[in-house]
Parts: C-alpha cells; sequence; structure tokens
C-alpha cells in the first residue's frame, strides 16, 4: 500500500476537512493501493484561498529566479522516473512506452517552460496622438483553476499547471479521482521539491461522485479568473455555460471522434501500422486516438485483410509487462460502456471484423465496418480500443465524411502526394491535421486544440499566454498634452 495521499494547500499536506478518505484502485489487478483524501467544495475554498495569497510573490519573481525553479522541477522528475511509470501502470493502466511518452514529455514541457521567464511579455503600439507611447502588456491573471483527467494523467495535469505557472499565475489543480497521485500530488511533490512558493500550486482530490461539488466551486469563486479544462465535451459544456454565468474564460480540451484518411495512392505498409498505432495506443484512452478509418475504395480490400491481420495479434494483459499493447480499461463502467456500444452497433447491422467480447478487466482490440448512421458508437467518442472502418469514394468523400463528425480534434492522411494532402488537410473541419501519420501527436510548444465540440483556446508554451494572461493597454505622455476645453 502507498502513503495515504493527502491535500496539497497552502504548501502543507493535510486530509480533507470532513475527515474522509476513499481508496484508490488498480485497474489491472482490482486492489486497493492507497487511501485518497475526499475533499469538497471547502477544501478548495482554502486552495484558492491559498493560490491567492501566493499569488503576488510568485509574480514579482525574477525571471531568473523562475527559470531555475522550472529546471530543478525537471531534474526532479527525471530523478524519479521508474517510480512514476510504476504509479502509472498501478493507477491508470499505463503500459511502460505511453507512460515514457508522457514521462519525456513532461521533461521537455518543464525546460521549455524555463524558456518561457525571459519571453518578451509585451510589445510598443504605433499611435497617432502626438507625444504619446502606447504599451501592450501581459500579465497573469491570478489564480488559475486547473481541471485534469485519468487518461495520460501524468501529461494532462502537467500541461495544466506548467503553462500557468510559466507565466506568473498561481493554481488549483483537481485531478480525477481515478489518478489523484500522477495527476495530482505528484506534481505538488516535484514542484515543493524545486523551491515553488507555498501555495503557487495547489492540489485537492476528491472521492468518486464528488468531482462536482470541487468543480463548481473553482469555477464560481470570485477570486478564481481562469478554468482550464480536460475532459469530455458532455462535462466540458456543463463548466462553459457555468462559467459564462460569472464572465470567466475557459480553456476546453474535450472529446474527440479522429479520422484517418487513407488514400488510394497511400503506402499501405504504413498505412496499417499508423491506423493500428493510433487506435490502440494506451488501449485507446487517448482523446487524439484514431476512431474512424476512411479508406479509399481501389484499395479498401488490401487495406483491410492487412489491418486486420495486425489487430488480431496486438498483445492483451498486464499493462507492467513491455509486450502488452492493450492493457486494461480505467473501470468498470468504461468497459461496460464500450460492450454496449459494440453490441448495439452489431445488433443494428455493424460487422465485427475482430475483437468484441470483453476480457476483463481488458476489452480487446475490436474493428467494425458497415457501421449504420444510428449507432451510438459512429458518431460518439468511444474511449477504448475500437475503430469503425469506412470504405470512401475518393478524397472528397473522405473530406465529407470526416467532417460530418460533430467534433474537430484532429486528423490524419495518408498519401504518396503531401502536396495534395496538404490541400486536402486545410479543409478538414478539426483543429491538428498530421500529413503521412495518425492523430496521436503532441509536443509542449505546439498549439494543442479542437474546433467545434472539441474545445476553445490552445494549449502550448508558445501559446499559453494568449488565455492564461491578460493584456493591458497601457499610454504614457513625454510632452504636456492641450486639450480644447
Amino acid at each position: 500500500m502507498i502513503d495515504k495521499v493527502l491535500h496539497a494547500i497552502g504548501g502543507e499536506r493535510v486530509g480533507s476537512i470532513s475527515g474522509r478518505f476513499h481508496p484508490n484502485y488498480d485497474p489491472w489487478t482490482g486492489a486497493a493501493l492507497t487511501e485518497v483524501a475526499s475533499g469538497d467544495g471547502e477544501d478548495a475554498r482554502l486552495a484558492i484561498e491559498a493560490a491567492h495569497a501566493a499569488f503576488p510573490g510568485w509574480a514579482a519573481l525574477p525571471p531568473s529566479d523562475r527559470q531555475v525553479l522550472f529546471i530543478r522541477a525537471a531534474d526532479a522528475l527525471a530523478r524519479r522516473r521508474d517510480e512514476v511509470l510504476g504509479l502509472l501502470a498501478a493507477e491508470t493502466g499505463c503500459g511502460p512506452y505511453f507512460g515514457g511518452v508522457q514521462f519525456n514529455f513532461c521533461l521537455t514541457m518543464l525546460r521549455g517552460a524555463a524558456g518561457l521567464a525571459h519571453a518578451p511579455t509585451g510589445q510598443i503600439l504605433p499611435t497617432d496622438l502626438p507625444g504619446s507611447r502606447a504599451l501592450a502588456v501581459r500579465r497573469p491573471v491570478g489564480v488559475v483553476a486547473a481541471i485534469a483527467p485519468w487518461n495520460a494523467a501524468l501529461s494532462l495535469a502537467g500541461r495544466a499547471v506548467v503553462g500557468p505557472l510559466a507565466l506568473g499565475n498561481t493554481v488549483v489543480l483537481k485531478p480525477s479521482e481515478e489518478s489523484p497521485i500522477t495527476g495530482g500530488t505528484l506534481w505538488a511533490e516535484v514542484f515543493a521539491e524545486a523551491g515553488l512558493p507555498p501555495g503557487a500550486l495547489n492540489v485537492v482530490t476528491h472521492a468518486p461522485g464528488d468531482a462536482g461539488m470541487i468543480a463548481e466551486e473553482l469555477v464560481t469563486h470570485p477570486l478564481v479568473r481562469r478554468i482550464s479544462f480536460t475532459g469530455s465535451t458532455v462535462t466540458g459544456r456543463r463548466l462553459a455555460e457555468l462559467a459564462a454565468r460569472y464572465l470567466k474564460r475557459p480553456v476546453l480540451q474535450l472529446s474527440g471522434h479522429n479520422a484517418l484518411i487513407v488514400l488510394a495512392d497511400a503506402d499501405l505498409g504504413l498505412a496499417v501500422d499508423a491506423a493500428t498505432y493510433g487506435a490502440f495506443v494506451h488501449q485507446g484512452e487517448i482523446c487524439m486516438c484514431v476512431r474512424r478509418i476512411l479508406v479509399d475504395r481501389p484499395v479498401a480490400e488490401e487495406f483491410t485483410e492487412r489491418f486486420i491481420a495486425k489487430v488480431s495479434r496486438l498483445p492483451v494483459g498486464d499493462p507492467r509487462d513491455p509486450g502488452t499493447v492493450v492493457g486494461p480499461l480505467i473501470n468498470e463502467w468504461a468497459l461496460s460502456l464500450i460492450g454496449r456500444r459494440v453490441d448495439e452497433a452489431v445488433s443494428l447491422g455493424a460487422r465485427l471484423l475482430t475483437g468484441g467480447t470483453a476480457q476483463p478487466p481488458c476489452y480487446p482490440p475490436t474493428v467494425l465496418t458497415d457501421i449504420p448512421a444510428d449507432a451510438e458508437i459512429a458518431s460518439e467518442e468511444t474511449f477504448g480500443p475500437v475503430a469503425l472502418l469506412e470504405t470512401v469514394d475518393g478524397p472528397e468523400e473522405a473530406i465529407r465524411r470526416a467532417n460530418a463528425s460533430r467534433y474537430g480534434l484532429t486528423a490524419g492522411i495518408i498519401s504518396a502526394d503531401p502536396y495534395r494532402a496538404l490541400d486536402l488537410a486545410r479543409r478538414l473541419e478539426v483543429g491538428i491535421v498530421h500529413v503521412n501519420d495518425q492523430t496521436v501527436n503532441d509536443e509542449p510548444h505546439m498549439p494543442f486544440g479542437g474546433l467545434k465540440d472539441s474545445g476553445w483556446g490552445r494549449f502550448g508554451l508558445q501559446f499559453a499566454d494568449e488565455d492564461f494572461t491578460e493584456l493591458q493597454w497601457i499610454t504614457m505622455r513625454d510632452s504636456r498634452r492641450e486639450f480644447p476645453f
């Protein structure tokens, strides 16, 4: 058993005000890993007040001091690599490959954040008023509420806190109840070791079913100035509606129903490998995963044969085994939802090409084709190892079908003609397109985010200032101004 998980508030590790704790379970073994503090709105309020109190000092810290702190944080995290990968497997069913992807992402992000300390924070503006000088200055907003998911717990929680902190804000982080350590208190430990002032980063954990109490406090409290949320579109819409009533700007990274387009001139070896990786990495529990594969008719038969042969051989099982590709789903609810949606699609006429029968706590890599439009899985994000295979008649139909989704996160195009693919990419209604690659790609400095029901705003160190700073216009006179009265 791991030591009890406590909140991090004002630089202290504390239990919840209610005194309650709840168990955190390993999705593979079902065993309890530890007891976690069961927070509520009162705990969130204390964390917000601590963040507000820490803000003036943190915002005023010289850039060189802030730079050193982020380098120290990267070093502190790097020293814990094996421990963190073990925790990711135990807490979220994340295998060593994707755990390493998350870990390396976070190291790069922390080191990149150190460079933000000396980045320009404004510009001189031209003005038509004689004797006047005009500046546009970016300044930190204050307290940022960060709500992070479990599926890429380390990297998505890190992304939620590192950018705002680097810009001089303070943060209250609410991790998912499924990942209170790797998506929460671990980050408090890393930054505390690096020397972050007490209260600049606070973490409040909660029991299953209690997220709403904390989220409401984070959104409605007058000291919180921004909300950063990564999760489902359903929850993101509720948060956005609540934030609108309080005139607060949310940054939302939401669901995806991502398409990979395979054109007739594609390298089919590349296409099969890309589709397999994109659909089944981390058992499909990534918002960027390939959900729909749109294959041009002249190559559809060969692609399908090769794709199914590869997918059907993917190893399923223990996430601690380096050979495992598809590990356990996060919980029984997720396993049940996928099973229900696959069964419904088949009952409506879809053909099952491989998989389709649960192997608790895992679901095998599954491919469906001929999916009826009224099947839930045809239009809703299904967070797991299921891919939908569709045949299209040329690139025009592929673009039309890809754009028919209400989601617009990411897409991929496989083609021997990258210039034609680039032209097609510009017509896709998504925030991210990868030509001759699959859909699961991210780097800390890139403008990550979607269109339509996939979110608002962009994450990424080079773009975070657009959402996590205020732009202030300042003028000053260098000569006396004459007034008409």
